[in-house]
């Protein structure tokens, strides 16, 4: 079942890479009626997120950010098929990095990278990182159910010489490298929602009391890392650009949770600035702190 579903879908992913972007936003146009309008995808989960997150906010503005939410969700879709077949250097046009210097002076410091980010603008995109940088560069990525999509992603991202590795691969992949003498570039998704536990953190995100992915910046203290917020925002259409922004040069030297605290601070700006790019279908505050 896993291959047939493979089979069937792949080819119309390739299909949809190879259009034009003027023609692929044509088909976004087309996909957000029916996901809207039509099958209204998740739309109680947006709505519920939007009216937690901005309680003063009226029924008019809240629709029209979800409204602009669900026409970026569909440029998103999209464009992550248009991975599978942009060059490099379009890619680069598309996704730019407006302080590559950062990088350099952070490699310079000769630590390892940490680099957070969040479900914001376009994070697919940020695979483009890696010409920027001569870390070894790594994204942990949660491993997907179907095997043959699974080697899909990775070997998209190998294209762009971005290895992949599980969550579970993590800790035992970095720390090897570590050893091994060779310094990397980690990235992590850090504003997901996590399975809560009695030692589970608590942090406040968008004002709200939340359960806290904890995994990156324990990791960059205890290898000793520098720890940096990937800053992605969306231009235009098609088009982004992504800051680097230094947490800490030495992150052992911070008290616990004080980095995670940090990240959801510089996503809570971009998310309040620009709420539509902000990826609300995720049950981000499903859970409630006893």
């Amino acid at each position: 079942m896993q291959f047939l579903s493979y089979i069937i879908v792949y080819p119309i992913l390739w299909c949809i890479s190879k259009l034009p972007f003027r023609l692929l936003y044509i088909l976004s146009d087309g996909l957000y009626i029916l996901l809207y309008h039509v099958f209204g995808y998740r739309k109680k989960v947006v709505t519920a997120n939007l009216k937690l997150v901005f309680p003063d906010k009226t029924e008019a503005e809240l629709n029209a950010i979800r409204k602009k939410f669900y026409k970026h969700l569909c440029d998103m879709f999209l464009e992550i098929a248009k991975t599978m077949s942009i060059s490099d250097k379009a890619l680069k046009q598309r996704f730019a990095i407006t302080n590559p210097e950062e990088f350099k002076r952070l490699e310079s410091l000769n630590k390892s990278i940490i680099l957070i980010f969040g479900h914001y603008a376009s994070w697919e995109w940020g695979i483009v990182l890696q010409h920027y940088i001569n870390f070894k560069g790594f994204a942990v990525y949660k491993k997907l159910r179907n095997k043959y999509f699974d080697k899909l992603v990775r070997d998209i991202r190998t294209k762009f010489k971005t290895d992949l590795i599980s969550t579970k691969e993590t800790i035992s992949t970095i720390t090897s490298t570590e050893l091994n003498g060779t310094k990397s570039i980690t990235g992590f998704l850090s504003d997901q929602s996590p399975k809560v536990s009695k030692d589970v953190y608590w942090g406040k995100f968008m004002g709200i009391e939340t359960p806290c992915f904890t995994g990156a910046e324990r990791l960059a203290k205890k290898l000793d890392f520098s720890t940096a917020y990937l800053k992605i925002n969306k231009v235009k259409r098609g088009f982004y650009k992504a800051e680097i922004i230094t947490l800490a040069e030495n992150s052992n030297a911070y008290p616990d949770y004080e980095l995670t605290d940090m990240f959801l601070a510089e996503l809570e700006k971009q998310i309040y600035e620009a709420p539509e790019y902000y990826f609300w279908t995720h049950k981000r505050w499903k859970h409630k702190k006893q």
